[in-house]
């Protein structure tokens, strides 16, 4: 079986990333959507909320789970015995940070390769903070994230008005 992981904060998850989640199963038999645990970051939604989120998003895709983690992420992948990182690229400056995410990954664990994904032309632009920041304005959602984020972000803002 051909395992890849799609790792991220996915604060919050979004159409983007169901994308390519959507188009990566054509190429690995699992999907693990690994949500990251990071100190460091100040994620609008909880740990908790991230990965309940993303779970309700992809529950419709077949050979998905969702699994948190923390630490490096090469650990995370050997010890589900997955063999390939997925990783999206919206842009130019997205690749200079993925490459060196990359090669770095490859010098920790030879063995796990990355795939990049380039976004679709309709998500190429789409990014989580972009959609907070609509969502705050008042915005229409639809386009951008799965129902159930949708519903989580709207309480979110409404509970910091």
């Amino acid at each position: 079986m051909k395992k890849a992981v799609f790792p991220g904060s996915f604060d919050p998850i979004t159409n983007g990333h169901i994308d390519i989640i959507t188009r990566a199963l054509k190429l690995f038999d699992q999907i693990i959507v690994a949500i990251a645990y990071r100190k460091e970051k100040k994620p609008l939604f909880s740990f908790k909320e991230r990965v309940e989120l993303a779970k309700k998003s992809t529950s419709n895709l077949p050979n998905v789970i969702v699994k948190p983690f923390s630490g490096l992420l090469v650990d995370f992948v050997r010890k589900e015995r997955a063999c390939t990182i997925i990783r999206g690229l919206r842009t130019i400056s997205d690749f200079d940070y993925e490459f060196q995410m990359a090669f770095m990954n490859r010098k920790l664990s030879p063995e796990i390769e990355t795939v990049f994904f380039l976004a679709s032309e309709e998500y190429a632009y789409l990014s989580a903070s972009l959609v907070k920041e609509v969502a705050q304005m008042g915005g229409n959602l639809k386009d951008f994230l799965p129902q159930p984020v949708i519903v989580a972000l709207q309480k979110k803002i409404k509970k910091e008005l």
